[in-house]
C-alpha cells in the first residue's frame, strides 16, 4: 500500500514493467539494450540511479549481484537485502548460477556443439574492459551449441562457466564468428550499426536447497528478433 507520505517513486526508464521474477529476496529485470547499469566517467543514464522504483517496501535500494554489458539484454539479477546480496555473491563466485545466453553470429562454428577455453586478460591495463586471449591470463570457458543457421550467420546459445569481463563475445571472435553487432571484436561500425545480437537469455538460481532453483528467461529485444527468426526463431524455446 503507498500513501501520501510514502509516494510510489516516478519510473521514467519502466522498470517495474521489466521485472520477470520477484520474491521477498531477488528481483530479475529484463535490462534494456543500450542502459549501463553504472556510472560511467562521462556520466549519463544508467540503472544504479533508478533502483529507488523496486523497493517495493523494503527500506533500502535493491543491489546488482552481478552485472551485463551495456549492450546486452536480458536477465540481471538483484538482491532485496543484504542477506539476499551475500548469498548471491556466493553462488556467483563459486559457478553455481546457470546462465544461457543467445547470439546471433557472422558465420558459425564447425560443429554443432562444444566448447571454447581460451585465458583471456586485459588488451591495455588502462581499459580493463578491453580483453584479449592470452595463454597466461585467467581461465575462461564458454560452451556453445547451434540452434539455427541461415544466410551465413548462426544462432548460438552461449553457457559462459566463467564470468569473465566480455567472455562471449572474445570468445566467438577468437574462433572466428564474432557477435553481430559487436564493434568492439566484431566488425560493426562504432555508430549505425545493427546492435549487439547478445542477449542474457535465462537464468537459473539455486537459492534456497530448500526450494527449486528460481528460474527465469527473458524475450528477446526488439533489434534482434529478425535475425534470431532468420535462424529460425519462431518465438519460442528451441527444443
Amino acid at each position: 500500500m503507498t500513501s501520501p507520505d510514502h509516494p510510489v517513486p516516478p519510473d521514467p526508464l519502466g522498470l517495474i514493467p521489466r521485472l520477470i521474477h520477484r520474491d521477498a529476496s531477488v528481483l530479475i529485470l529484463n535490462k534494456p539494450a543500450g542502459l549501463p547499469v553504472h556510472k560511467g566517467p562521462g556520466g549519463g543514464e544508467n540503472l544504479s540511479d533508478h533502483l529507488s522504483v523496486l523497493r517495493f517496501g523494503l527500506p533500502r535500494d535493491p543491489e546488482l549481484a552481478h552485472r551485463l554489458d551495456k549492450d546486452t539484454a536480458g536477465c540481471l539479477v538483484l538482491g532485496r537485502h543484504r542477506r539476499a546480496l551475500e548469498r548471491l555473491g556466493k553462488l556467483f563466485k563459486a559457478n553455481q548460477v546457470d546462465k544461457t545466453y543467445w547470439a546471433v553470429v557472422e558465420g558459425g562454428p564447425a560443429t554443432g556443439e562444444g566448447e571454447i577455453d581460451l585465458a583471456m586478460s586485459p588488451r591495455d591495463p588502462k581499459r580493463g574492459w578491453w580483453m584479449k586471449v592470452d595463454p597466461k591470463g585467467q581461465p575462461a570457458l564458454t560452451r556453445y551449441r547451434v540452434l539455427g543457421q541461415a544466410g551465413g550467420r548462426t544462432w548460438l546459445a552461449l553457457e559462459p562457466v566463467t564470468g569473465r569481463t566480455h567472455q562471449l563475445r572474445l570468445h566467438c571472435q577468437a574462433l572466428g564468428f564474432p557477435i553481430l553487432g559487436d564493434t568492439i571484436y566484431g566488425t560493426a561500425p562504432r555508430h549505425g550499426g545493427p546492435g549487439l545480437h547478445l542477449m542474457a537469455r535465462a537464468i537459473q538460481i539455486p537459492f534456497d536447497p530448500k526450494r527449486p532453483p528460481i528460474h527465469a528467461e527473458a524475450p528477446p529485444p526488439d533489434h534482434m528478433r529478425a535475425g534470431l527468426a532468420a535462424c529460425g526463431w519462431t518465438g519460442g524455446d528451441p527444443s
